[in-house]
């Protein structure tokens, strides 16, 4: 037998018993799942609802520990630090994908972490005040060029997912809106509805009720798909901007060399929870979708995402403050 060959019986040999402890004996003490907002809001709930599933598989304490701060990067940087056992888990944001391009992180999107699952996506609707003279895509869009800056839009805070939905827009449409930040979603929707701004692409769960009740015109969704909720409303992509897609995302994410173990019981938990009916009502009343799958698919979801937003907040010149 060649030493290549017994060495690699060896490493098989030392491999299957860890793995095999890894799911015999995982959890054996606390879970904490890190979030990078304060308690309150879809990041918190979100993790709250995987912790309640994760206690219920196990019947082991899973805490949430609020970590704001520095645009979530206190959360990021912790969880990329911690011990890979699977006991310290990060809940993620696209902020994971943002951040680097805005300011110095102390962490690799791709290389400090391991996706574990796709947890859900939310989009948001493109909406304009009434008086605006547009009812499409491309008729906001022709505007716009007729009266480069003079069209506002809001947002809820810089680098919200409000100002990348409209600054991928301007980009991939080389038009020009002027950005009005506010404290908050509800104060720019308020201004949305008196008029005060033109244009804001909000939640969902914020503003169908305005829309239905045609104080405010809907004209797109930023998903890569219809919404169920307004099966009749057209994807910006369908409307004359091939390729647009701006999403929210949540998953669940471990350190850098957690056991493929470990992961796959996390997975396993949280895409079986995913697919409760009481966890897919409670994600659809934030105004989102349902996801789930393998690991694979956060991975490629990463992947898309950096580069993408790295142009956007670079052209748009977009900074933590």
């Amino acid at each position: 037998m060649t030493l290549q060959r017994l060495a690699f019986l060896l490493a098989a040999a030392i491999a299957v018993p860890a793995f095999a402890a890894d799911r015999d004996t995982y959890p054996s003490k606390p879970i904490r799942i890190l979030v990078p907002t304060p308690p309150g809001g879809g990041n918190d709930i979100m993790a709250r609802m995987a912790a309640q599933k994760m206690n219920e598989h196990w019947s082991q304490a899973v805490v949430v520990d609020n970590r704001p701060g520095a645009g979530g990067q206190i959360a990021m940087e912790t969880s990329a630090r911690s011990a890979p056992d699977g006991y310290t888990l990060l809940l993620g944001t696209t902020n994971l994908t943002v951040l680097p391009s805005m300011t110095k992180v102390a962490y690799d999107p791709i290389r400090d972490f391991v996706p574990v699952s796709l947890m859900a996506t939310s989009a948001n609707l493109l909406l304009v005040h009434p008086s605006v003279d547009a009812k499409t895509v491309q008729q906001l869009l022709a505007l716009a060029r007729a009266k480069p800056g003079q069209l506002n839009y809001a947002s809820g805070s810089v680098a919200s997912s409000s100002q990348l939905a409209a600054e991928l827009m301007k980009s991939m449409a080389h038009v020009n809106f002027t950005h009005v930040p506010y404290k908050g979603a509800g104060p720019a929707l308020v201004d949305l509805l008196a008029g005060q701004v033109q244009i804001m692409f909000s939640n969902p769960a914020a503003s169908a009720a305005h829309v239905r009740s045609n104080k405010l015109r809907a004209l797109a969704a930023t998903s890569d798909r219809r919404l169920p909720d307004f099966p009749e409303l057209p994807t910006v992509a369908e409307s004359g901007l091939p390729g647009y897609e701006a999403s929210t995302w949540w998953g669940l994410l471990a350190p850098r060399g957690t056991s493929a173990a470990i992961v796959s019981q996390l997975n396993g938990v949280i895409s079986a929870a995913i697919k409760a009916g009481e966890v897919r009502n409670r994600v659809a009343a934030l105004g989102a979708q349902p996801a789930g799958g393998p690991p694979e698919e956060l991975t490629k979801l990463i992947r898309d995402e950096l580069p993408k937003w790295t142009r956007v907040v670079k052209e748009a010149g977009i900074r933590l403050d």
